[in-house]
């Protein structure tokens, strides 16, 4: 006999994967210019370009998108090694996460410099600008001062509203707009936050066997002044 599974063993089988695709973001003007160079490509002010935005401003999507569009490979800051840079740097790349001390220095200077001798492109996504990171070789702090900066800012609300409206639709459900206000009032302004309250809601609602309503939400947050159970929703920066 097939077993059978609790409301709460469903909720955790029934996880929406994170689409990166370009009809998949939402634009607004935090992000315009952003969506601007990222669409402009390959007429970029540099062959290399740093993407700079806060946790959850959508930095990763972006860079989806335009791996996507130029064939890159994409890789973590904190996993750059030497021994593929010839690979790496002949090709667009997207190198993502940076941040002071999540890199080699020496392999990070190489890694510009055979980009440029490639003619290749490369897309850097950091939280803050490298013009402002400690680094200790001084060509490398040259270069990295020099890069075109091309920043995102925290979603408006309009935006924030819009991507809430969007979770709820890849969930092929069509919610209540008292809902959406309550969600977005009460959230830190982040596409991840957005994105963590939208799977929080959706669990108690499988769990409970209830729908997605304001009053769901209030119940789940009774106690509570805002969404602080909603974190990082995976890393992503993206929509």
């Amino acid at each position: 006999m097939a077993s059978v599974r609790s409301p709460d063993q469903l909720a955790l089988t029934l996880e929406h994967a994170v689409r990166f695709g370009r009809e998949d973001f939402v634009e607004g003007p935090s992000n315009a210019a952003a969506l601007a160079l990222v669409e402009g490509w390959p007429d970029w002010p540099d062959r290399i370009v740093a993407l700079i935005g806060p946790e959850g401003s959508g930095k990763t999507h972006l860079a989806a998108i335009w791996a996507a569009a130029a064939g890159a490979t994409v890789v973590p800051a904190s996993a750059l090694a030497e021994s593929e840079l010839p690979a790496l740097a002949a090709r667009p790349l997207v190198l993502e996460d940076l941040a002071a001390g999540t890199f080699d220095e020496r392999v990070m200077f190489h890694l510009l410099n055979l980009t440029r001798q490639n003619g290749a492109f490369l897309l850097l996504t950091a939280r803050t600008p490298p013009a402002g990171w400690p680094i200790t070789i001084k060509d490398l702090a040259s270069r990295l001062r020099a890069l075109p900066v091309v920043s995102l800012a925290a979603p408006d609300d309009a935006l924030l509203r819009a991507v809430v409206v969007k979770l709820w639709a890849d969930r092929q459900l069509n919610v209540d707009e008292s809902l959406v206000s309550y969600v977005v009032t009460r959230i830190e302004r982040s596409f991840a936050a957005a994105r963590a309250a939208v799977v929080a809601l959706d669990r108690e609602a499988l769990r409970l066997q209830r729908p997605v309503t304001r009053a769901l939400a209030v119940d789940l947050l009774r106690g509570r002044d805002q969404f602080e159970m909603f974190g990082e929703a995976n890393d992503v920066d993206r929509p």
